[in-house]
C-alpha cells in the first residue's frame, strides 16, 4: 500500500506542473495576442470573441443581476428624493391654498363691503376687528377706528351682509362694538312680510331670541328681519337676519352676519333724529286756532 502511495504521488507532481506550465503558456499566448497590433490578429480576436463570449451568458448573469440590482437601487434612491420633495411641495401648495382661501374671503367681504346697497344719507367707515372680549358673559369686539375717525357712541355696524351691533365706548384710536348677541343688546326690528314689530334681545348666543312680539301666528320661520328705526336707535331697513324656530320652541333670529369671521366691520354715520321741542306742534302742524270771541251779555241787555 505504501508503494501505490508513493507511485501515486510521482505522477501527480510531473501532471500538476505540466498543467501550470500549459495554463502559463496559454495566458502569455493569450496576452500576446490581444498585445500584437496586425489586421490578421484582429481578425483573430475577433472571431475569438464571436465564438466564446456568447457561451459564457450564464457566467455572466450574476454579474448582470448584481449591475441591474444596483441600477434598481440607484433609481429607487432617487424616486423616494423625488417622493420627499413633490411632498415638500405639497405641503407648501396647501399653505399657499389655505392663504389664497383667505385672500378670496378677505376680498369677497371687501367687494360686499363696497356694493351693498344702502340708504344714500348713510356713510360709513370700514374698520378692521382687532380683538374680541374673549369672555362668554360679554360679546364685544374691537375695531381700530376711534375718535380720529369720527366715530360717535351708538352708531350701528355691519359686515358685508348684515347687522352686527352698535359702537359702545369710543377711544382715541379703537373703539367697542356690542354685538347683538349680547345680553345688554336691545334693537327694535320688523319681521316681513307680516310687519310684526318686536325686540331682538340677546342672550349670549349666535340666534338670539324675539321678544314682545304681537302676534307669533303670522310669523314663519324663514322671514325677514330688518330693524325697524324706531326710537332712533339704529336706521330703518337694516338685514339683521332670517326667523327660525330654536329648540326651546322660541322664535329666535338666524343672524345675517358671520360672527365666526368678523374681520371688517362697516359702521354707518347714523345722524341722530331732532329733538322734538314742541309736541303740540306735531299734532296742529303749528297752527294755532283762534281764541272765540266773549260777549258782554251783561252790558248788551242793559242797553237793549
Amino acid at each position: 500500500m505504501a508503494r501505490n502511495k508513493d507511485n501515486d504521488e510521482n505522477y501527480v507532481g510531473p501532471i500538476r506542473n505540466l498543467l501550470v506550465g500549459l495554463l502559463v503558456i496559454v495566458m502569455l499566448g493569450t496576452f500576446l495576442i490581444w498585445r500584437i497590433d496586425s489586421p490578421r490578429v484582429e481578425r483573430f480576436r475577433a472571431a475569438v470573441i464571436d465564438r466564446v463570449v456568447p457561451s459564457f451568458d450564464w457566467a455572466m448573469a450574476p454579474v448582470t443581476g448584481m449591475a441591474n440590482l444596483i441600477s434598481d437601487f440607484q433609481s429607487y434612491q432617487r424616486l423616494a428624493e423625488q417622493n420627499a420633495d413633490l411632498r415638500r411641495e405639497l405641503q407648501q401648495m396647501k399653505a399657499w391654498k389655505e392663504a389664497a382661501l383667505q385672500l378670496e374671503q378677505e376680498n369677497a367681504k371687501l367687494l360686499d363691503l363696497n356694493h351693498v346697497r344702502l340708504d344714500p344719507q348713510l356713510t360709513f367707515v370700514t374698520g378692521v376687528v382687532m380683538a374680541d372680549s374673549g369672555s362668554p358673559f360679554r360679546q364685544s369686539v374691537l375695531l381700530n377706528v376711534g375718535q380720529r375717525d369720527g366715530i360717535i357712541d351708538g352708531w350701528p355696524t355691519m359686515d358685508g351682509i348684515g347687522l352686527v351691533g352698535r359702537i359702545s365706548g369710543v377711544g382715541q384710536r379703537t373703539s367697542r362694538v356690542i354685538l347683538l348677541t349680547d345680553t345688554s343688546s336691545r334693537i327694535p326690528v320688523i319681521i316681513q312680510p307680516s310687519g310684526q314689530r318686536a325686540i331682538l334681545t340677546g342672550d349670549n348666543t349666535l340666534n338670539p331670541p324675539i321678544e314682545f312680539l304681537e302676534n307669533p301666528d303670522v310669523v314663519r320661520p324663514g322671514d325677514r328681519v330688518v330693524s325697524s328705526g324706531d326710537g332712533g336707535v339704529f336706521p330703518a331697513d337694516l338685514l339683521v337676519g332670517q326667523v327660525a324656530l330654536g329648540n326651546d320652541r322660541r322664535l329666535r333670529v338666524r343672524l345675517a352676519a358671520d360672527y365666526e369671521r368678523l374681520e371688517f366691520l362697516r359702521v354707518l354715520r347714523s345722524q341722530p333724529s331732532p329733538a322734538i321741542t314742541d309736541p303740540g306742534g306735531l299734532v296742529t302742524n303749528g297752527a294755532v286756532a283762534p281764541e272765540p270771541a266773549v260777549t258782554d251779555t251783561a252790558t248788551g241787555g242793559g242797553n237793549g
